[in-house]
């Protein structure tokens, strides 16, 4: 957190949000996890905590000064692959894998490429976003990206979500076996 603060990276997932992810990744034995947006590791370190030694997590993050965070608190962890690439370009080369649970925490995979994304998610896997309530960071016309995110994801044939008003809003939807 200290290393976080440091670098003025202000987007990191709330502790509610990492608890949530820590329990539903200890739900997931064997699991492999993506995570979309890893920023300097906050998340990344409650999934770990969370998963069992035969789990693994991708962690995909284009920013280097937030990468090298997650690396030097979090790389020496086996479980974790760190991926230092456009989240878009991962997604279009590495579509045909799967994945357990993916936490969308960018653009990519969250408001770009959703349909990708949600094609890797294995049977009974999880899709899990957070930060949809309202942000004081969030643009203009953000709140209506984060609407039509939530009515996508309850409209989907193959999903079963819902939407949690706690921490800074959670969707998590569950892929229909």
């Amino acid at each position: 957190m200290a290393d976080t603060a440091r670098i003025g990276f202000t987007m990191g997932s709330d502790p509610t949000v990492g608890a949530l992810l820590r329990t539903l990744a200890a739900a997931r034995p064997c699991a492999a996890v993506l995570e979309l947006g890893a920023g300097t590791g906050l998340a990344t370190a409650w999934l770990l905590d969370g998963l069992d030694a035969n789990s693994s997590v991708t962690a995909v993050e284009l920013d280097s000064t937030a990468g090298a965070v997650l690396v030097r608190h979090l790389g020496h962890d086996p479980r974790l692959r760190v991926v230092a690439e456009d989240g878009d370009a991962w997604i279009g080369a590495n579509s045909r894998r799967r994945f357990d649970l993916i936490f969308a925490d960018a653009m990519p995979g969250k408001y770009r490429r959703l349909d990708e994304t949600l094609a890797m998610l294995a049977p009974g896997g999880l899709y899990v976003v957070d930060d949809m309530l309202p942000q004081p960071n969030w643009p203009d016309g953000h709140g209506a990206l984060a609407q039509e995110l939530r009515t996508r994801l309850e409209a989907h044939d193959d999903l079963a979500s819902v939407s949690l008003d706690v921490a800074s809003g959670v969707v998590i939807a569950a892929r229909r076996q």
